[in-house]
């Protein structure tokens, strides 16, 4: 499930990415962006802990 969070976070920033560059989707572009660090705060907070 982790290995999914973040390969949704990639894909969000890449397209954050392309947005800003071109800026054709506005303000899409920046929730974009929230909902992929989202997604890597909580692949960072579910992370199973080794001891």
């Amino acid at each position: 499930m982790n290995s999914l969070l973040y390969i949704i976070a990639v894909i969000l920033i890449i397209g954050w990415a392309i947005g800003v560059f071109f800026t054709a989707a506005g303000s899409l572009i920046h929730v974009l962006l929230v909902i992929a660090v989202i997604a890597v705060i909580l692949g960072i907070i579910r992370r199973p802990t080794a001891v």
